[in-house]
């Protein structure tokens, strides 16, 4: 453990819609990647492409992406307008899956000093689920390296997608991921909330209950439930009672209505629907709305080509009034069991960086 804790020092993770210095992604190598077969992978290329657009007309990009094959493509079919081209920084770093999240960096800013470092969590792959993405826990290092900046490592296993924070000092996660025996078995609720906030400055953890159905994370947070501002989540909700995920989200509701704050400020909450459940090769896949990405002038939004998509656009074009909001069709994107928010790390900008 660091002997003062990070938080301790000044150190804190800023909330997303904070100032990026970039973002950050892992591109999906066809030799390596979490997508079922080539059909499916070649399907989702696009998806990825309209990604990159979106994020380099906001900010600076860095990209995992070391085959041949695979940089002959982006250059041949990305299209970037010439204004946003150096915005693109394709890196040296492999990448066995593209979810970036959860195999990334998660950084950490002190206002104070200026300054930005990178946590380097343990990266399991999903409690063992996937053990030819163990070599993925090299990723964090190697993005702190590249960048320059001081690396703390904090010892826990932990993906990106399993907490949300209000950059004030509370953080979201679920009881079913954080808590489950293929993280860290040796640890009880409260030596995680102890890391959590050593390491990102959380002062208080509000833990729902369970994920949505589909999904292989044991419970990631940013399938359910995201901060958009200090105090305002937005949460799905699943108002079809014969639904498997009316529930669990029901439950996670109830505990949302009598959870505050760092300074005790109760929650403002709004609902955002679900979509009909997509369904693939006879498998429910984990679509939701809430796996969005803020960046500095977009938010990437997951839609599926139902009709629920409209009124999911609307709520965030509302949440989010000084962002464009970019929806992209994820039907394909979420057979590999994600959506852009698990696809994207955000590197918080320091204090004079534009």
């Amino acid at each position: 453990m660091i002997s003062p804790p990070l938080a301790d020092q000044g150190w804190r993770m800023p909330a997303e819609w904070e100032l990026h210095a970039a973002t950050w992604m892992s591109w999906p190598s066809r030799e390596n990647t979490s997508f079922p077969d080539g059909d499916h992978h070649d399907k989702v290329l696009p998806v990825f492409l309209e990604m990159i657009r979106a994020l380099t007309s906001s900010e600076r990009l860095y990209l995992n992406c070391t085959h041949p094959a695979d940089r002959a493509y982006i250059e041949a079919n990305l299209n970037l307008d010439e204004a946003f081209r150096e915005n693109l920084v394709i890196t040296d770093i492999p990448a066995v899956y593209p979810w970036c999240r959860d195999h990334g960096a998660i950084f950490i800013v002190n206002d104070e000093l200026g300054e930005v470092a990178a946590t380097s969590w343990k990266y399991n792959a999903w409690g063992g689920k996937y053990p030819e993405a163990f070599p993925d826990n090299d990723i964090s290092s190697a993005m702190a390296k590249l960048l320059g900046v001081q690396e703390f490592d904090a010892g826990l296993v932990l993906e990106g997608g399993s907490i949300d924070c209000n950059g004030c000092g509370t953080a979201l996660t679920t009881e079913s991921c954080l808590l489950n025996p293929n993280r860290n078995s040796h640890l009880d609720r409260e030596g995680i909330e102890r890391h959590l906030h050593d390491y990102l400055g959380f002062e208080k953890v509000l833990w729902l209950h369970d994920g949505i159905v589909g999904d292989d994370t044991d419970g990631h947070i940013d399938d359910i439930t995201r901060f958009i501002n200090p105090e305002t989540v937005v949460t799905v909700i699943e108002e079809d009672e014969s639904d498997a995920n009316h529930l669990p989200l029901e439950r996670n509701w109830q505990r949302l209505r009598r959870m505050t704050t760092e300074d005790g400020s109760p929650l403002n909450i709004i609902a955002l629907p679900m979509p009909a459940p997509v369904i693939i090769d006879g498998q429910r896949l984990p679509a939701s709305y809430a796996n969005f990405y803020i960046a500095n002038s977009v938010v990437l939004l997951p839609v599926f080509g139902d009709p629920t998509d409209a009124e999911a656009i609307a709520i965030l074009t509302e949440c989010f009034p000084d962002r464009r909001i970019v929806p992209i069709n994820s039907r394909e994107l979420v057979w590999g069991l994600g959506s852009f928010h698990c696809l994207t790390q955000q590197v918080p900008a320091v204090r004079g960086q534009r």
